[in-house]
């Protein structure tokens, strides 16, 4: 009898978390690394978010267990906020405050799937979602789009890849890896026609407030008012307040999944860290200048990441619309000779950049997009520029 179960033992640890530790030892080895691999912003909570989580420090009712789908006034400051941010409106009881964005996929998950249900799912994909449909004996089943598409999904693509165990479709705008941000009549359009075939959509708003140029964020149960009642939003404080480390997300869903959903969260892990969510509270019922501010320096790197990207030679990048990657297609310089190498695919390629050149990238393996990487430019401007500098330089030595 095996030692771990089948399910866990399927698990492919985080990519993404996999570089970031590999590119933080070398760092603490004293080797000097540049990191494009962590997904989180490079600023500091905003000082009012802190100042709110120490004030509940001292509060004895923050020493004890709250309720737990959340403290009510959160729980009242989330639905507030959506229909503020998005234009979604509604109850407090339809809000679910979980451990960060990824328990709130999990949960939403676990709510709604049961083996053997198939999941549509868009790739490139972040490396969570096909885990975590996985983990519940469902089927991911990959939509593949390129570059060539701005690396979004169509209707007919969807349509071609569903089958009568299709249950949900995972929708994700703006999008992590690639930036993509799909226009408003492109969210009524796949929004329109889950709704006509019946299907679920759970939809991740992580990165709502993180859009560029032209582009607008559009929330589907917004745009589509008919599928809200089969629409699981997926959203938390990390991208926005820079807060990643806070762990608080939540689900936004029917009263019957999220009362299903409370169910399960009162048998695993109770209520969320009473400090975090006084500070979540802070952040979501408080304004947006702080977000403004970062938003207009990841526009600044946004820029300045593509168009060293697109001097480098063999390596061709779509302009992200929306959150805080670049993803760069390297297909032209796999396959050549470099430094006694010849790296075949993105995941050789990263790692020898990350040995040789001490930068550390996500190879578009971990996002079902072979060929390709992530760069994230939520980092500083001098290291955005050497890190890429470096990659060039590294790059330019490559040979048939």
């Amino acid at each position: 009898m095996p030692r771990i179960s089948r399910r866990v033992a399927g698990i492919a640890e985080s990519a993404t978390l996999v570089i970031d530790a590999k590119a933080k030892a070398l760092k603490a080895a004293g080797e000097d690394v540049i990191g494009f691999g962590a997904g989180e912003p490079d600023f500091p909570t905003p000082r009012h978010i802190v100042e709110a989580a120490v004030a509940a420090c001292s509060e004895p009712r923050y020493h004890h267990y709250t309720p737990g789908p959340g403290l009510p006034e959160l729980r009242a400051a989330i639905a507030a906020k959506t229909a503020r941010d998005s234009g979604l409106r509604v109850e407090p009881s339809q809000v679910l405050v979980t451990n960060g964005g990824k328990h709130a996929l999990f949960e939403a998950f676990a709510t709604l799937l049961d083996p053997g249900d198939e999941v549509l799912l868009p790739s490139p994909y972040w490396v969570t979602y096909p885990e975590a449909i996985s983990l519940f004996g469902a089927e991911p089943v990959v939509v593949e789009t390129d570059k060539s598409t701005g690396f979004r999904v169509g209707v007919a693509q969807l349509e071609a890849a569903t089958t009568d165990r299709t249950k949900l479709l995972v929708f994700v705008s703006p999008s992590n890896p690639t930036g993509a941000v799909y226009p408003r009549e492109e969210v009524e359009a796949i929004g329109r026609w889950a709704a006509g075939r019946g299907l679920w959509v759970l939809t991740d708003e992580i990165y709502e407030h993180l859009v560029y140029g032209t582009a607008e964020f559009s929330s589907m149960p917004v745009v589509v008012p008919e599928l809200s009642d089969r629409c699981v939003v997926v959203n938390g404080v990390a991208k926005t307040y820079a807060m990643t480390g806070w762990r608080v997300g939540w689900m936004i869903g029917p009263p019957d999944v999220v009362k299903a959903a409370i169910n399960l969260q009162s048998h695993a892990t109770s209520n969320v860290a009473n400090v975090s969510q006084a500070a979540a509270l802070a952040a979501v019922s408080g304004d947006l200048v702080a977000v403004d501010e970062m938003r207009a320096a990841f526009d600044r790197r946004r820029r300045k990441m593509v168009e060293l990207l697109r001097a480098i030679p063999g390596v061709t990048c779509v302009e992200p619309e929306g959150a805080f990657y670049a993803f760069p297609s390297v297909e032209g310089v796999l396959g050549r000779e470099l430094r006694g190498r010849r790296p075949a695919t993105s995941m050789e390629l990263a790692d020898l950049i990350l040995e040789e050149a001490r930068v550390a990238i996500v190879p578009g393996e971990a996002f079902g997009a072979p060929g390709y990487a992530r760069l994230s430019y939520a980092l500083g401007d001098d290291d955005l520029v050497e890190g890429v500098t470096r990659i060039a330089k590294l790059l330019a030595e490559s040979r048939p």
